[in-house]
């Protein structure tokens, strides 16, 4: 049987965020200086990829959220109730350690994150990101990403839409 290549975790203290370098400096601020205090003070979870010795491999940060119903397409408006806002949940930050570019581990962590965000007992109508520039973009709508039409850097996934696999018995 092969085993999964990376372990994902809830970031934590015993996880050394030193050495990650995802080529992005913003990214990399955020992750090595301001992502422990976002999870203290419960304003953001931040999930890591582990490789076998414990390396961080890639992460991304999920947080509660909201959309004003007027700003998602009229497809998704008309399915929706006449709510002013609709919850959903944001995935702030994702990035891979130069080291593991070009192994899908993006797709998976996003795939992660989707799963996430649709299992939870927290009701959220979609999983919504913000892309740094077009070729982010372009990465998520690949996967399914619908554009807002006024903000086509903030894209939006219906949660629905995302198939979830059985865990099994409890």
């Amino acid at each position: 049987m092969n085993r999964a290549p990376f372990r994902l975790a809830l970031l934590d203290a015993s996880h050394d965020r030193s050495s990650f370098d995802s080529g992005a400096r913003a990214l990399d601020r955020y992750f090595k200086e301001q992502v422990t205090q976002d999870v203290r003070r419960r304003v953001a979870s931040c999930f890591v990829a582990l490789t076998e010795d414990q390396r961080i491999a890639g992460f991304y940060t999920l947080a509660s959220a909201s959309v004003p119903l007027t700003e998602l397409t009229p497809e998704a408006i008309k399915k929706l109730p006449r709510y002013r806002v609709v919850p959903t949940v944001r995935m702030g930050r994702l990035a891979v350690d130069q080291a593991f570019k070009g192994q899908g581990l993006g797709g998976a962590l996003l795939g992660d994150a989707l799963t996430r965000a649709a299992r939870s007992e927290i009701a959220a109508y979609a999983l919504v990101v913000d892309a740094k520039d077009e070729p982010a973009a372009a990465f998520y709508r690949h996967h399914g990403f619908i554009a807002l039409p006024e903000t086509p850097l903030t894209l939006f996934l219906p949660l629905a839409t995302v198939p979830i696999k059985s865990q099994g018995p409890a």
